[in-house]
Parts: C-alpha cells; sequence; structure tokens
C-alpha cells in the first residue's frame, strides 16, 4: 500500500512539474508569434481566436471549435 501511494504521488509530481518546464519555451514562441502578428490565430483552421478564450487561455493555440475536435478524437481514439 505505501509502495503504490509513493508510486502516485511521484508520478502526480512529475506531471506537475512538466508544464513548469514547458512554460519558458513556449513564452518564447508566443513572443515570437506576437511579433510576427500570428498571436490569436488558431494554428488548425487558421480562423481568429476569440478575444473569450484568449482571456481564459491565454496560451491557448487553438479556437474554441478545433479544441473541441481534437478533444473528442482523443476521447474516441484515446
Amino acid at each position: 500500500m505505501d509502495l503504490a501511494s509513493s508510486e502516485y504521488i511521484q508520478s502526480f509530481t512529475f506531471r506537475l512539474a512538466r508544464p513548469r518546464e514547458e512554460l519558458p519555451r513556449q513564452d518564447q514562441s508566443r513572443h515570437q508569434e506576437i511579433d510576427d502578428g500570428g498571436f490569436g490565430v488558431c494554428e488548425s483552421c487558421d480562423e481568429e481566436i476569440s478575444v473569450k478564450r484568449l482571456e481564459a487561455r491565454p496560451e491557448t493555440t487553438l479556437c474554441i471549435r478545433c479544441k473541441e475536435d481534437q478533444e473528442r478524437q482523443e476521447k474516441d481514439f484515446g
């Protein structure tokens, strides 16, 4: 029981740490997008991402429709 608990905590800690490591790279990428005029444009369909969505998730690269499609596909194949 203790081993399982320890492994769960370790796995959870790694999952939390991973996004923090990716943030500096994402920040650089987002700054480049702003400079290039591509910030706020969906990388899947090239439509503008709504201001509401960007306010909720500034790091997003997909509009809500494409994100929902992606999640549906992940659910179907995951």
